[in-house]
């Protein structure tokens, strides 16, 4: 069984619903550090229990930060004992310096933390180019330490926002040989968003035990179809990141392909947490005023209808169309029309808004009537869909549209 969501938003943005739920053996602390924002929390700390297994996926950009690289290299060497991540500056096009400081905020926190620097790792989330002030950051640590709590997932969440306009959280349960376990996840995002990852970070956990193989292939498996199939702006960033731990705490026998039954029961909550934090990552894209599913079907396969998808969901043309409300549905065609595909037929191509059919036999259906389209446009929340009339295969990207706002924040965003 998967729970209902525990996420909400109210009119203003802000989550209106169940709290995230804690998760027994985690503890999170949030707290002002300076790090470019004055007067709030911009340094989160994780402690993770003592049997817990982590798993986690990171940027594919080759210009990926130094906390990743640093993140990346302990990961492989050491299970983790912290998570240190920081909010206004990414420390991502600093060189060897910028490894050096994530590092050295590695060492101060196993000093304190009474670990092995391999036990940390670091993330940030901020303004590329520009060097980590450690030292605001290493003085913060202790209070960081005296503040950790069971209770902290709100805080934390809100702690990792750089151009968020609302934290983002989510739980879900599942039972597990009668246990019920809990997942609880958190998310920051709002631009720099495409697959591959995006300027977004996410942490997860559970109670629940889980096999080590076991969590890293839930994990791909949650991700690949939510945090890597949303697009806001095309841009993947330098310090994607999302981490999974299983805490151990619930006293189940861990997860694996032995039982089979609760493994399916976990992936698809996670599977279900990890989508609702995507769309909540797309619905507060940068200046996003709708939220667009775009669903290819009938493709050959997986690839080509991804390929397809993407190709709509990056162009400036739709989704100035999608913010315009403006069915201006030749941008669509063209944009199928170009993704590359070998042989299309596009007499067998049909091209919805919702339910209202607008393409078909290669050119505007002849029912469909402008008003229609407009009116499904009109929504906050709507679908685009594509039937190639290739095979039987699908894919889905959630994206938005681009509207003045994005501009205007992006201009502003150092200044």
């Amino acid at each position: 069984m998967v729970g209902s969501p525990e996420v909400g938003a109210s009119a203003g943005g802000e989550q209106t619903l169940a709290r995230p739920a804690s998760i027994p053996g985690i503890r999170l602390a949030a707290v002002a550090a300076g790090i470019r924002y004055r007067d709030r929390d911009d340094l989160v700390l994780i402690a993770l229990p003592e049997a817990r297994v982590c798993a986690a996926t990171f940027t594919r950009n080759a210009f990926c930060a130094a906390p990743v690289r640093v993140a990346r290299e302990h990961l492989d060497s050491a299970s983790p004992r912290w998570l240190l991540i920081n909010a206004g500056n990414a420390n991502a096009g600093t060189g060897e310096r910028g490894l050096a400081d994530a590092r050295r905020c590695c060492d101060e926190l196993a000093a304190l933390g009474n670990c092995d620097p391999t036990q940390v790792l670091p993330f940030s989330t901020g303004v590329i180019g520009e060097d980590l002030p450690v030292e605001r950051l290493v003085a913060a640590l202790p209070k960081a330490l005296s503040a950790l709590d069971e209770r902290g997932w709100e805080a934390a969440a809100r702690a990792i926002m750089t151009t968020d306009t609302r934290p983002k959280w989510a739980t879900r349960h599942c039972l597990l040989g009668g246990q019920q376990a809990t997942l609880t996840g958190i998310a920051k995002g709002a631009g720099m968003i495409r697959p591959d990852m995006a300027t977004m970070l996410a942490f997860i956990a559970t109670d629940a035990a889980v096999a080590p193989d076991a969590l890293r292939q839930c994990l791909q498996q949650a991700v690949a179809h939510s945090f890597n199939a949303i697009s806001i702006d095309g841009d993947t960033s330098t310090n994607d990141a999302c981490v999974l731990t299983a805490a151990g705490t619930l006293g189940n026998a861990p997860l694996d392909e032995t039982n089979s039954a609760e493994l399916e029961a976990f992936q698809q909550a996670l599977d279900s947490l990890c989508d609702e934090l995507a769309q909540e990552i797309v619905r507060d894209g940068e200046g996003a005023t709708k939220l667009v599913s775009i669903e290819i079907g009938e493709a050959r396969d997986g690839r080509e209808a991804r390929q397809v998808a993407d190709c709509i969901a990056h162009s400036p043309l739709v989704k100035t169309a999608l913010f315009a409300a403006d069915p201006n549905w030749g941008r669509i065609l063209a944009a199928v029309g170009r993704s590359g595909l070998d042989g299309l037929d596009i007499d067998r191509v049909r091209i919805r808004l919702d339910d209202v059919l607008i393409v078909s036999g290669g050119g505007r259906d002849s029912g469909y009537q402008e008003e229609d389209g407009r009116a499904v446009m009109a929504k906050d929340r709507f679908s685009i869909g594509v039937d190639l009339g290739r095979g039987s295969a699908s894919a889905r990207v959630l994206t938005c549209d681009l509207s003045y706002d994005y501009v205007r924040i992006n201009a502003e965003y150092r200044t």
